[in-house]
């Protein structure tokens, strides 16, 4: 009678077990691979440079100011509102730092001839912290250099520039809290604080962190993929936020428009 509650007691217990190792394996096979295959893909093009096609073809603008949104994944998802006589233009590439970012903006930023200049990008450099912890504040000035560069390359083009705030984190999963701390989110909150001081006549500042982000400061499970990127209902959450902010916003285009400047 033993031997049979036993048996019993392993079949109800071992099988979830072994299928459970399995879908592990499995889910931690499946991320392997990613990750090789991301290493791979920087390895053959550290700068992301043949992410576009830099024979791209732009017909006259006119009187449609071109705006180009620059950044990581999270600018690259974003899938640009439709605002009348604008022209969007994405240049984002997924996984990138703005170490990667401020090499490549030449090439895919430079050549657009933009107005407007949007830019997006940092969570990439501030989720390595928790596993080089040491070099936490290295991490953060060269983000915030980096960020600070790529207004002064926007406005060199003679463009205006939407810096936005870094967006939040969501919830994150089992599997990841080992490479993962607390000391993400205060690290984005201290590059957020560092975006609002670049605010000036014609460097404005986007706060989509605030504009997407729930109560506790988090990437809410409605709006996200995953920890790190919205899904279609946070982009639009986004849009709605950003076309609010530019409608309200005294965009400084007068220069882009002829306005004849002095010397």
């Amino acid at each position: 009678m033993k031997l049979v509650k036993f048996s019993s007691l392993l079949t109800y217990v071992g099988i979830p077990l072994v299928g459970a190792s399995v879908a592990l394996n499995f889910f931690l096979y499946g991320q392997l691979t990613k990750y090789y295959v991301e290493l791979n893909q920087v390895r053959l093009d550290p700068l992301g440079l043949s992410y576009y096609n830099q024979d791209l073809k732009l017909s006259e603008k006119g009187d449609t100011k071109r705006v180009v949104i620059f950044g990581d994944s999270r600018a690259e998802d974003w899938t640009a509102p439709n605002l009348e006589g604008y022209e969007f233009i994405n240049r984002g590439v997924g996984g990138q730092t703005s170490a990667q970012a401020i090499q490549r903006f030449e090439s895919h930023v430079g050549e657009l001839d933009p107005d407007i200049v949007v830019i997006q990008v940092g969570v990439n450099d501030l989720k390595a912290i928790p596993l080089m912890p040491e070099s936490r504040n290295i991490i953060i000035d060269l983000c915030r250099s980096n960020i600070r560069q790529m207004v002064e390359k926007s406005q060199a083009l003679g463009a205006v520039v939407i810096v936005t705030t870094i967006l939040p984190v969501g919830e994150v999963p089992l599997i990841r809290q080992p490479v993962w701390s607390d000391d993400i989110a205060q690290a984005i909150n201290e590059v957020n604080g560092y975006i609002g001081s670049l605010a000036d006549d014609q460097v404005m500042i986007f706060d989509g962190f605030s504009a997407i982000a729930d109560g506790e400061g988090l990437l809410s499970e409605n709006h996200r993929k995953d920890e790190l990127h919205l899904n279609e209902q946070g982009y639009t959450r986004l849009n709605k936020a950003f076309v609010e902010f530019f409608n309200t916003a005294d965009i400084p285009l007068t220069p882009a428009e002829g306005e004849e400047q002095t010397s």
